[in-house]
């Protein structure tokens, strides 16, 4: 069993409640990353609902999330054929931390039309890409993350003006995405606001949307991270994850906002 797998298992307590543990090496900081907290919820929804993959799924975070015992309480909301809808509401020690709603669906028995005008960015490959020094922190121990676009601001503090990262990931233990991995993907890449203003201040997400569209082929995942606007100190950023065979496995959208130190 890979790490991520184990490290985002569940079990249920009731019929409509499940139990979980936040664990160490997804953290930022103190907090456990955003998209990591998704997966525990994704992982819940998975094991609770009559379809397998999450479709789409909407979260507002509501208070950073510490190591420890989570509860997430699932209140089933619809269902057709093919698609499952419901929410589900994460606690920890009695306070709600994240609310989210989703649709669930079984992503093997998709069909329909196909059709796209987007591209995976054209850089090297994952084997050609070194893997930058940026173990101060803790989740870079679970994930790889290799940085082909704005990798300067880190290791220069050198800033581009480009409100965009571009990125090779994988688990660590070589583990192969699922698309519950997909929720942790989405959220690991740094705020693409560090390329225009360097790597100050804090980025706290308010909302996270991920739409899934594919199982990922085995391999490491393509990641093009964009801010296009900063408002009064709020922010978006559009995700693209393509997989190593060059298909897009899932788009997410985040509203973030953005705390610059004070000043004196």
């Amino acid at each position: 069993m890979g790490q991520f797998l184990h490290d985002t298992a569940v079990s249920q307590q009731n019929e409509s409640t499940w139990e979980a543990e936040v664990r160490q090496g997804w953290r930022i900081g103190s907090a456990a990353n955003g998209g990591y907290v998704l997966s525990l919820v994704g992982r819940t929804l998975a094991a609770a609902l009559n379809q397998p993959d999450p479709l789409s799924i909407n979260a507002f975070y509501l208070a950073p999330v510490g190591l420890g015992k989570v509860e997430v309480a699932v209140e089933s909301l619809s269902e057709t054929r093919s698609t499952h809808f419901a929410s589900a509401d994460l606690r920890q020690e009695g306070q709600l931390k994240l609310r989210a709603t989703a649709a669930y669906t079984d992503l093997d028995q998709l069909q329909g039309p196909d059709w796209t005008n987007v591209t995976p960015p054209d850089v090297a490959g994952f084997d050609e890409v070194p893997a930058p020094a940026m173990s101060h922190l803790e989740i870079h121990q679970s994930v790889d993350m290799r940085m082909v676009q704005g990798s300067e601001v880190f290791t220069d503090g050198q800033t581009n003006d480009s409100g965009e990262f571009i990125a090779w990931i994988a688990h660590r233990d070589g583990a192969a995405p699922e698309p519950i991995d997909l929720l942790m993907f989405a959220d690991i890449m740094p705020p693409p606001i560090f390329t225009i203003y360097g790597v100050y201040g804090w980025v706290p997400t308010v909302e996270l949307t991920v739409q899934v569209r594919r199982k990922p082929k085995a391999g490491p995942l393509l990641v093009r991270h964009t801010t296009r606007q900063v408002t009064r100190g709020v922010a978006e950023t559009d995700t693209e994850i393509w997989d190593v065979a060059g298909d897009l496995a899932a788009m997410a959208r985040q509203t973030y906002k953005v705390r610059m130190p004070k000043t004196d």
